[in-house]
């Protein structure tokens, strides 16, 4: 749990103002992990001395917005020098350039400047800017100090740019290096009428995106966006994200809280997590792990469905995709399994007929091959058997409001 802090300052800095209608953006912060693990961080050690500019698309618009910097890993304080908030120039696809009139200076409690104790979030003060629903912003953010990337987010699946100095109001950034994942932004928050609230979507690296078109927004929560303009969508997918077991993120239960229920406006939430726990006993990610049990995972479910109706949540059940020859030829070959497949099975008839969510989108339903229902359909498959490509996360929103039509009325 995020650790709070006493008396004003944390009614201004850190955590979720009460005054935020919605989440309108969100890359869910994830630890750092060591060199032993199969998958590279792929980010630098440390953002020190650097400008970090990040691209990101809005769900919901409003009328204010703050920005939410996450040091929720870090063992350090993390001194951030200044933190800038603009239009994207271009119309599409990645961009280091910026439009220089819709540039912005963020305040933390009237400074320009905050230090984030470790295991803090810290949030801006509101600012008074026109966002418009699926409008593209650029954050830009100064680390005058030490800046090692204990907090971050992998999965970007858009590029972002690091540049010496403070150049944080520079328009374009004349020489910087690409950047994979996400470092310390972890949220927007917009000043709606609040009126359809967040709906998160709180799952594994099918939510984060994988397998869609990098810098195009084509993660199924963005087609979600697409489809529900007025609504906050926020994407709390972690790749390699498991529901009983920490690695590329802490287990589902230890990060639902600020993941998912702290979320200002948060009404319902999609779960769509499991396969990680069914594949990666016995593949190069988690060679020694025992298999995992159906009956555990049924209890890590029936965790997370309690602690969200605790906070008058509800909660969406996704039933697994299917996965027949999911990362075949690859070094996380034994991925998958027939003995995988019947525990796959199982959990979803659990999910499909427990009656212990709010609802059910069936996710394998939508994408699986009627000629052979083990696999994912070839048009919605990214090409590894496991992650969808742009048309299947197209499909899985589809899914969504056609399973959940009552979605907005949560």
């Amino acid at each position: 749990m995020i650790k709070r802090v006493s008396a004003a300052l944390a009614a201004t800095l850190f955590l979720s103002s009460a005054q935020a209608a919605q989440t309108s953006w969100y890359a869910a912060p994830q630890p750092a992990w060591d060199k032993t693990f199969a998958l590279p961080m792929n980010v630098p050690p440390s953002v020190g001395g650097h400008t970090v500019r990040e691209t990101l698309r809005l769900s919901a618009g409003g009328s204010r917005l703050r920005v939410v910097l996450s040091n929720r890993y870090g063992t350090a304080p993390l001194a951030v020098g200044a933190v800038h908030v603009a239009r994207t120039a271009g119309q599409a696809g990645a961009s280091p350039a910026i439009d220089p009139e819709s540039d912005r200076a963020l305040t933390f409690a009237g400074r320009y400047s905050v230090t984030i104790p470790p295991g803090q979030d810290a949030i801006s003060d509101a600012l008074a800017f026109a966002a418009r629903p699926l409008e593209r912003l650029t954050v830009s953010t100064w680390f005058p100090g030490e800046a090692p990337l204990t907090t971050f987010h992998w999965g970007a699946q858009q590029t972002g740019y690091v540049a010496v100095g403070d150049v944080t109001a520079a328009r374009t950034l004349a020489a910087s290096a690409a950047l994979a994942g996400r470092a310390f932004v972890s949220a927007v928050q917009v000043d709606g009428d609040g009126a359809c609230g967040t709906v998160v979507a709180f799952g594994d690296s099918i939510t984060d995106g994988n397998g869609s078109t990098p810098d195009l927004h084509r993660r199924w929560p963005d087609y979600l966006a697409e489809r529900l303009p007025d609504v906050g969508i926020a994407n709390a997918g972690i790749s390699g994200a498991r529901l009983l077991s920490s690695g590329m993120g802490v287990a589902a239960a230890a990060r639902f809280g600020p993941d998912v229920l702290d979320q200002p406006g948060v009404r319902a939430v999609v779960v769509l997590i499991g396969i990680n726990d069914i594949g990666w006993p016995g593949s190069a990610f988690a060679p020694a792990d025992p298999p995992a049990s159906v009956a555990r995972m049924i209890e890590g479910y029936r965790t997370l469905i309690a602690q969200a109706h605790a906070r008058g949540v509800k909660v969406i059940g996704g039933t697994l995709l299917p996965f027949h020859g999911a990362l075949h030829g690859t070094p996380f070959a034994g991925y998958w399994s027939p003995a995988k497949e019947v525990r796959r099975q199982e959990v979803n008839a659990w999910i499909r007929k427990s009656g212990e969510f709010d609802a059910v989108v069936d996710f394998d339903a939508a994408l699986r091959d009627p000629a052979d229902p083990a696999r994912m359909l070839p048009v919605y498959d990214s090409g590894d058997h496991l992650h969808p490509g742009d048309a299947g996360y197209a499909a899985m929103a589809g899914a969504v409001l056609r399973d959940v039509p009552r979605l907005t009325a949560y």
